[in-house]
């Protein structure tokens, strides 16, 4: 029998992208931090970013409250307008930030010093100016390597790499008194043992639930476990029927996964039908620049009305040095795959790409349980209302991960370090001998949930797969009970979790709007409210 492993630490952050390496890197100077990852470091949604983050830095081309409006407009009436304002007015500081931190953001060029170029500012849909913050069209992964690697080089940031949070441990579960965050249970991947993190603070950090969807931008790890686990600890959630899909993911047997930026819109791509013709135009005055969920209902319906397994993407009007330059990641991507977008259109279809809703927080990410905080894809804040606009995503998470560092600071002094915890229990399990069961759970799941559950739904679809469901987790809810834990297990209990949470969010609205269509609600309401769900 293996010894039981304890980690100790002022704060656990769990998940390594954008929002959890901020955080990490604001408290390190005043704080012991644990890091968890569930794959390698650099292995998430951050790091695949390609666009860009949105900002107002020049206040004489831009201002502050035209990205707030552009913001609302996309967002569909479901924004809080008072989260969007101190988004927005914090991005250049949060931008100097990265900035400062050594994030190379590409520059106007033509200037003979450098250092005095202008950034140069892209535009994406939905934006009225030009003020996307991008390092060529591989954004993500500039700051994502930038700020990893000042983690890994910070005496007070412990790193662990392929560890799977598995729950949270609170007071209240232990019967102690009051309700408070106290650590988590956390299952180290290479050694298959559980182990303990005990901490006076815990901050979900763990990107959004696209994987419970047949098609993603996503990479593997988008399971949805931050939002399961703030659930199954007494957390609220909202707005989980708006998961956003992207209008433009590669449509090629061997490119799973590969997104193309709303960057190419933004510099001049058409979507064109099989035939070449143009269709945007015909769904929207803005064209190719509508907002993302236009932009995906447009494709879905085209290719339902003409049988068509794709559309296309085509930038090749523009000149071949601008595209190379722009787009260097997609065009090698595409090189590789035998399609030239200097010279030839590229398939595309839709993918879940973003999860709007989540763990409910306020201004500062703390969400209804005492020291635990949100903050990222995981969180709803209700910046993005039912249709999150390009480029806002990456914002949130330096945004919010900056004031949850500073509200944590605030509290180090007053909140002691927990008792010991007691280890995991496994006396009572044992190893499956039936893995088939999580492959086929893992298939149906993600089938019905694009089937029924996708970018247009009708009443009869959801109740559907609110029957499938319930079925999925009483036959998980089995299996975990009797069998030791894995990465598949682990995440497919979480992702039929958020499955349901998707499907009573979905079940509740009555209307449709951004990202939420029912053919049998095609209106919208007059007074459009969040959709909030509160544990039993």
């Amino acid at each position: 029998m293996k010894q039981a492993v304890e980690h100790q630490s002022d704060l656990l952050v769990i998940g390594s992208g954008a929002a959890g390496l901020t955080l990490a890197l604001h408290l390190a100077e005043k704080a012991k931090v644990i890091l968890l990852s569930k794959g390698p470091l650099s292995e998430g949604s951050t790091y695949y970013a390609q666009g860009g983050i949105a900002s107002v830095f020049n206040d004489e081309e831009d201002t502050i409250e035209s990205h707030v409006a552009d913001t609302l407009v996309a967002g569909a009436g479901l924004c809080d307008e008072t989260v969007v304002t101190y988004t927005a007015a914090n991005a250049k500081g949060a931008m100097q930030w990265l900035i400062d931190a050594g994030v190379a953001f590409d520059k106007e060029e033509g200037f003979a010093n450098e250092d005095e170029a202008p950034y140069h500012l892209t535009r994406e849909g939905g934006h009225s100016h030009r003020r996307i913050f991008h390092s060529a069209d591989a954004t993500g992964k500039a700051v994502q390597m930038t700020l990893q690697e000042r983690a890994l080089a910070h005496p007070n940031i412990k790193v662990l790499e392929r560890y799977n949070a598995i729950d949270l441990i609170t007071t209240r579960k232990l019967g102690r008194s009051g309700n408070r965050v106290v650590g988590a249970y956390v299952w180290n991947r290479d050694q298959e043992h559980v182990e303990t993190v005990r901490a006076r603070f815990v901050a979900l950090a763990t990107g959004g639930s696209s994987k419970v969807y047949q098609y993603t931008s996503n990479p593997d790890i988008a399971s949805g476990d931050g939002i399961a686990m703030a659930w199954r600890a007494g957390c609220r959630v909202a707005n989980m029927e708006f998961n956003q899909f992207h209008p433009t993911c590669l449509y090629h047997a061997d490119a799973r996964n590969f997104l193309l930026t709303e960057a190419l819109r933004g510099e001049g791509a058409y979507l064109r039908r099989p035939d070449g013709s143009r269709f945007m135009p015909e769904f929207d005055e803005r064209a190719e620049l509508a907002p993302r969920d236009i932009v995906a209902r447009a494709i879905d319906f085209e290719m339902k009305r003409l049988g068509a397994d794709c559309v296309y993407l085509d930038i090749s009007h523009k000149p071949e040095e601008f595209v190379i330059k722009h787009f260097p990641t997609i065009y090698q991507r595409c090189i590789s795959l035998g399609i030239d977008i200097t010279k030839e259109p590229i398939p595309v279809v839709p993918a879940a790409h973003y999860t709007c809703g989540g763990v409910m927080t306020d201004l500062h990410g703390q969400t209804d349980l005492n020291g635990l905080y949100a903050i990222g894809e995981v969180a709803y804040t209700g910046l993005h209302g039912a249709n999150r606009l390009a480029s806002n995503s990456l914002l949130e998470c330096l945004v919010f991960a900056r004031a949850a560092a500073e509200d944590i600071e605030s509290l180090l002094g007053k909140i002691p370090m927990p008792g010991p915890l007691p280890a995991w229990d496994e006396s009572q399990v044992c190893d499956s001998d039936e893995e088939v069961v999580i492959a086929h759970n893992w298939h149906e799941l993600r089938l019905f949930m694009w089937d029924y559950v996708g970018i247009v739904r009708t009443d009869k679809r959801l109740e559907r797969a609110l029957r499938r469901v319930q079925l999925l987790q009483q036959e998980i809810d089995e299996y975990y009970s009797n069998f030791r834990v894995s990465n598949n297990l682990l995440e497919l209990r979480n992702l039929v979790q958020v499955a349901e949470l998707i499907i009573r969010c979905a079940m509740s609205r009555k209307e449709s709007r951004g990202l939420h269509c029912n053919l049998d609600h095609p209106e919208q309401s007059d007074n459009p409210q969040p959709t909030i769900l509160q544990p039993q």
